[in-house]
């Protein structure tokens, strides 16, 4: 009887032994399953240049994809720059701050509203417009603002010299979208418009009454 009870109770326990490694094998399945379903996800939410399958009507893949090439590197610039101006607005100092403080604002927010609105103009065509941190950074072909706290002048000249190249890359971006797509150029054309008029308000506080600018 004490034989019958221990070869139960071994078998019993055997049982339970072979149900709990079943068990911990289909955790371990359902696991692995998951992780590669998250990994997939991960890796598609990754995929910052995926595009649609579709882009505007009457317009080739191949003029939107150069379209899209072309207002990303706009979009790019124009986040930096918009981050630019406010750096500036907080870390400006010295005679005529307060005119240059409140005059910089103002850029911001258009600047903001021009990024916006390039970006979903990509979208439009089709694409991700990625407006992340890291891609940011990954994205630029230009230097960082060098300028810390400063007087107006050294802001303002610096300032000058980042609207020169912001604006000589918009107008590349016109000619390069006049021959792929017109409301592209349109859009960059009334952008550079501003961007043009921002910097004339920097450079009055540079000019000389001769017409020479103060590097």
């Amino acid at each position: 009887m004490f034989l019958n009870y221990f070869l139960n109770k071994s078998t019993y326990g055997i049982a339970v032994a072979l149900l709990s490694l079943s068990h911990a094998h289909h955790a371990t399945h359902y696991m692995s399953n998951t992780l590669l379903n998250v990994g997939e996800i991960m890796s598609n939410n990754n995929e910052s240049n995926k595009t649609t399958k579709f882009t505007a009507p009457g317009m080739s893949d191949e003029s939107a994809q150069k379209t899209i090439a072309t207002l990303d590197n706009r979009m790019v610039a124009l986040i930096d720059l918009q981050l630019t101006l406010k750096h500036i607005h907080w870390n400006v100092v010295g005679p005529n701050f307060i005119g240059v403080h409140e005059m910089i604002d103002p850029q911001v927010d258009i600047v903001r509203e021009m990024t916006d609105t390039i970006a979903e103009r990509i979208a439009t065509l089709g694409a991700v417009p990625v407006g992340t941190p890291k891609s940011i950074v990954d994205r630029r072909t230009w230097d960082e603002y060098s300028v810390g706290k400063g007087l107006v002048t050294e802001h303002l000249a610096a300032l000058d010299k980042v609207y020169n190249g912001v604006n000589a890359d918009h107008r590349k971006a016109i000619e390069t979208l006049s021959e792929l797509d017109p409301v592209s150029e349109d859009m960059i054309t009334s952008q550079l418009a501003d961007l043009e008029q921002f910097q004339w308000f920097i450079r009055a506080h540079l000019e000389s009454s001769t017409g020479e600018l103060k590097s």
